[in-house]
């Protein structure tokens, strides 16, 4: 997933998963290559909703 620096929060990472049971290994907070970053599931949720 990338763009979690965006506005939209990321929310739509809990509508992927259900529609495709895929796993995520990582997140993009910017723009360049060293931006990416592990996918920690409960970091996640508690950004989403903190």
């Amino acid at each position: 997933v990338t763009k979690l620096d965006g506005t939209a929060k990321g929310g739509v990472v809990c509508a992927i998963a259900r529609e495709r049971p895929v796993p995520l290994l990582f997140v993009g907070v910017g723009e360049d290559i060293d931006d990416l970053r592990p996918f920690v599931a409960r970091d996640f949720a508690e950004a989403l909703v903190g």
